[in-house]
């Protein structure tokens, strides 16, 4: 008991001794918060359900209905706007003496675009003119010849008729030994004399009368002679009107940057083209199985790339008679052992049915065309057959 009180007092002497320790500082205790009640497993359980099957289900419904119910308009943006190119050339040979156009102007049908010197087909008129005269001045003397011919074959049947009165009066006295003989060789004679000269006049009158073109009473410009002199006449003023070269539609002027008066052209020599603004259509290369349900006479949308949300309408005209690959310079050779299946593409051209837009539009232009078929996809055939079959 003595160590022990002993320990006691030692321990008590070395509190005293030790510096007083501060208080200690206020401890805040932090609220709890009460935890959210658990959600009973059956609800989790019903939203993992509806994502997993009923949200895909109604996706695939979704898409199926949308599926089903299109198809009906056929869409492409491989397709380019086309107007009519024409080459403009000179029908006649000759020096540009007159130029009233410049590159991509617009003309109107009937616009002079520019002259060629016409002093050398004025001459060649001219002398048609002349040649169309002589001709009908030919004629007058075949007919003239043609009747003299005819006065001629009087002249010889009436020498042929005293002649052979003479032959026979000579005859007579022969036989009766009062004329000798030698004065019926030369009456005879004479009778031969006169028939060649008639037969020599009627021969006159058929050469005249095939000089005439077989018909003694034909109309002089209706001779072939002077029906020739006349179309070369015609021939001669179409080329003096040709010399002035005008524009055949209306359209844009391109590539005459280079046309300038002085230039000598020769006949039918591309000098520079003319875009026709009226005459515009689109090709649209469609792939062959969206042209299932597609038809000439069908309703068509085309956007073009340069007017982005303006719509211009227009009709499908005709279908391409074959694909691409069939028109191409070198044709795909289906029959090697490196044949590997490619949809193909079919042009399908169609016709703008706006004319006030068609002067807006340029050749070359992109372009997305949509056509209405009228035809949906429907139910594919297996569930129609399987439904025909239940109904019976």
């Amino acid at each position: 008991m003595n160590a022990v009180a002993k320990l006691d007092e030692n321990a008590a002497k070395l509190e005293m001794e030790a510096p007083a320790k501060p208080a200690a500082a206020p401890v805040t205790v932090a609220p709890q918060i009460a935890p959210a009640p658990v959600a009973p497993k059956q609800k989790r359980r019903a939203g993992r359900f509806l994502l997993m099957f009923v949200l895909p289900a109604a996706l695939i419904a979704g898409g199926s209905y949308v599926w089903v119910t299109g198809g009906r308009y056929q869409e492409t943006e491989n397709a380019n706007l086309e107007q009519a190119k024409v080459s403009i050339a000179a029908d006649t040979a000759g020096r540009i003496v007159q130029v009233d156009i410049f590159d991509n102007q617009f003309v109107n049908q009937g616009d002079v675009l520019f002259a060629i010197d016409p002093e050398p087909y004025r001459i060649a008129l001219a002398q048609a003119d002349a040649a169309v005269a002589g001709a009908r001045l030919n004629v007058e003397q075949l007919r003239a010849a043609y009747s003299q011919a005819l006065a001629q074959e009087k002249s010889d049947e009436s020498q042929v008729q005293y002649a052979q009165s003479q032959y026979d009066r000579a005859a007579d006295l022969a036989q009766k030994g009062i004329n000798a003989k030698s004065s019926l060789d030369e009456a005879k004679n004479d009778l031969d004399k006169a028939k060649q000269q008639l037969a020599v006049a009627q021969q006159g009158i058929v050469s005249a009368k095939a000089a005439l073109g077989g018909n003694p009473d034909i109309e002089t410009d209706k001779h072939p002679t002077v029906m020739a002199a006349l179309a070369a006449r015609d021939k001669a003023a179409y080329d003096l009107v040709q010399t002035t070269v005008k524009a055949p539609a209306d359209g844009i002027i391109s590539q005459a940057a280079s046309f300038k008066v002085g230039q000598y052209v020769g006949s039918g020599t591309p000098l520079f083209s003319l875009v026709e603004t009226g005459d515009t259509w689109v090709d649209a290369n469609f792939k062959e199985t969206q042209l299932t349900n597609m038809k000439p006479g069908q309703k068509a949308e085309i956007m073009v790339d340069t007017y982005p949300g303006k719509t211009f309408e227009a009709t499908v005209k005709a279908i391409g008679a074959g694909t691409g690959a069939e028109f191409s310079l070198l044709p795909a050779q289906n029959a090697t052992g490196n044949w590997v299946k490619v949809t193909q593409r079919i042009p399908v051209r169609l016709e703008l049915t706006d004319a006030d837009a068609k002067a807006a539009l340029r050749t070359g232009m992109s372009a997305t065309v949509t056509v209405d078929t009228g035809v949906s996809r429907g139910l594919p055939s297996i569930f129609r057959r399987a439904t025909a079959g239940e109904a019976r």
